[in-house]
């Protein structure tokens, strides 16, 4: 049985993972399939691996939304800090529409995952400016407005104190400085309150992998704005591109 359900593949430094996506409930239409990403990442060979990927669902005919960790613009890819850089001025869309005969929408990772939590997750059902972090080897961001997504934002290369914020303020940046919560902390606050300044925002979700340790940090972070941790953790990525791909698709 064929069905029409969108597709989200979640690409990252060292994983491809897939599923198709069941938008009325914000969750895998069937098990997810992860592929490890190519040493030489160009576009090409990652659209051989979304082919590969897509052929393990044959029954799956909807459009494909596909996470880039990277700055996107109508498709096209503009930058490539942690990827091949024969990515920037690529038309991802067409490259990977064409290679996999499906309609393809490329969307920015951080977005794709804050689409998610605002629709499927923490901050499902909340109106106004919420901002999603993602702290983790950096600090994605993605700006959403009343459901309505500001895409590229990238606010963990804002600069504080004559630094780049992620470099200070990145989970990454706690692990190699072997900072305690507590420091840490202070760091975040200095960050959030620079957010805060920018945007008065309604609500700030906080997702990446050391999420899962919220109860240690996020009451310790001096700031106006409610601050929450995201709830969908690494489904966030798959579930926001099939969303994206699929509200593409209709507009």
């Amino acid at each position: 049985m064929r069905t029409t359900r969108p597709f989200g593949i979640d690409f990252g430094g060292t994983g491809i993972k897939g599923a198709p996506v069941d938008l009325g409930t914000g969750d895998f239409g069937a098990e997810r399939v992860r592929f490890k990403t190519p040493a030489e990442s160009t576009p090409a060979a990652v659209a051989e691996v979304f082919v590969e990927l897509l052929a393990q669902f044959p029954e799956s005919d909807g459009p494909v939304g596909v996470t880039v960790p990277g700055v996107v613009r109508h498709g096209v890819v503009h930058s490539a800090a942690n990827i091949d850089e024969s990515w920037i001025g690529t038309d991802a869309d067409r490259l990977f529409t064409e290679a996999t005969g499906r309609d393809v929408h490329v969307v920015n990772d951080a977005d794709a995952a804050g689409l998610a939590e605002v629709r499927y997750g923490a901050a499902a059902g909340r109106k106004g400016v919420i901002i999603v972090t993602t702290l983790g080897t950096g600090i994605g961001s993605a700006l959403i407005n009343d459901g309505v997504l500001v895409p590229n934002t990238e606010l963990g290369h804002l600069e504080i104190d004559g630094h780049d914020a992620e470099t200070r303020a990145a989970n990454s940046a706690r692990e190699r400085e072997d900072l305690s919560w507590e420091k840490w902390a202070k760091r975040l606050t200095k960050y959030y309150r620079t957010l805060e300044l920018l945007f008065s925002p309604d609500l700030f979700l906080v997702g990446g992998g050391v999420s899962k340790h919220s109860e240690e940090f996020l009451s310790l972070i001096d700031i106006q704005t409610e601050i929450i941790p995201a709830t969908l953790l690494n489904r966030a990525g798959v579930v926001g591109a099939a969303l994206y791909a699929s509200e593409a698709g209709d507009s």
